[in-house]
């Protein structure tokens, strides 16, 4: 795959990411996130990658399902049934592997009605990048974006 390089590169990274998630000036990293977003999706094209899609599920929250149910034109509980199954924490989540609305040409055939997770994903405008450790190491061996913008905030402190 394209990124496959970046995303080894980031498993050998992971107790930089961490120290630095862990022990960084938590206000100059907020601060350069949404430069550093904005740089790495113009660097990368998700459709070329759609890691986020083939490896992870989003929650799928009460809006969620009631949005994307009536866009589809099913009821919620067909959705559910369908689609969906409770996970360990108790949220729905998808059935399966890859999302069963990513289409063969990585677009998503429910992209103007996705759950807010997807929305948000991979989180790197945002505080959840620096707050929320685990899922952003998690992310970075996922998503090229996410190795992105840890590299740079890497580089802003002088470690890379």
């Amino acid at each position: 795959m394209i990124y496959d390089p970046l995303l080894k590169e980031a498993k050998e990274h992971q107790k930089e990411y961490k120290y630095l998630l862990e022990k960084g000036n938590f206000n100059k990293m907020l601060r350069a996130l949404p430069e550093l977003d904005e740089e790495a999706f113009t660097k990368i094209d998700c459709l070329q990658c759609a890691n986020c899609c083939k490896n992870h599920s989003p929650r799928f929250k009460q809006p969620d399902i009631k949005r994307i149910a009536k866009s589809l034109g099913m009821k919620e509980g067909e959705l559910v049934a369908r689609y969906l199954k409770l996970d360990e924490e108790g949220d729905y989540v998808a059935r399966q592997k890859p999302c069963p609305f990513l289409a063969t040409d990585n677009t998503c055939n429910i992209y103007e009605d996705r759950p807010s997770d997807c929305r948000r994903y991979p989180y790197t405008d945002e505080d959840v990048l620096l707050k929320r450790v685990q899922l952003t190491l998690k992310n970075t061996l996922v998503c090229p974006i996410a190795f992105t913008v840890l590299e740079g905030l890497r580089k802003m402190e002088g470690k890379g």
